[in-house]
């Protein structure tokens, strides 16, 4: 009984400036990331207009008319995850910013619960994650736009799309398991 209620205490507590430094730490480089990949989109809609050619000689795996509007839409919900999830970063960066005021009085000082904080993040790393998987969606898409489509198993086709895949998937679980330290702390 008693433990319970040593952690009900912990998760009611208000963040200390000691803890915060590590969340502000992650919530800048995950904003830095989201920038980055944001920029990716951007180069994207691009290549979303109709009438792109593929590399490949082949005309029956050429993509079909709907591939840039399908690109356009994974690129928007993607842009849309990472806009989400750079937004609540700063939002609670400046709350956290808030919370560590030194010159303010305890009683004007702004105070949040860790269990939000903690749930702040998830959320930020939910969306970086969801905005990679569209991401890569779409890029599948400028490559059967650009290379072939992957049911016609080119090689440059295939081989970009595996590569991407693999690589992307493994730095995604690297992320989120570095990402977790921030919620340890």
């Amino acid at each position: 009984m008693a433990e319970s209620s040593d952690e009900e205490e912990y998760d009611n507590q208000d963040i200390s400036p000691s803890t915060t430094s590590v969340h502000i730490t992650a919530l800048d480089g995950l904003v830095n990331v989201n920038s980055i990949f944001t920029f990716a989109i951007f180069v994207g809609f691009s290549l979303s207009s109709r009438g792109q050619k593929s590399l490949e000689n082949p005309t029956d795996c050429t993509a079909g008319n709907d591939a840039p509007k399908d690109l356009l839409v994974y690129e928007v919900v993607a842009f849309s995850f990472f806009l989400f999830s750079s937004l609540v970063a700063q939002g609670l960066k400046i709350a956290i910013t808030v919370i560590n005021i030194k010159d303010v009085d305890n009683s004007r000082r702004a105070h949040m619960n860790l269990k939000l904080l903690k749930f702040g993040m998830l959320g930020c790393a939910v969306g970086t994650v969801m905005g990679c998987v569209f991401l890569v969606l779409s890029i599948v898409i400028v490559v059967e736009i650009r290379l072939g489509l992957l049911s016609c198993r080119g090689e440059s086709a295939v081989s970009a799309t595996t590569s991407m895949i693999l690589l992307t998937s493994s730095a995604l679980m690297g992320y989120v398991y570095a990402y977790r330290f921030a919620f340890i702390k």
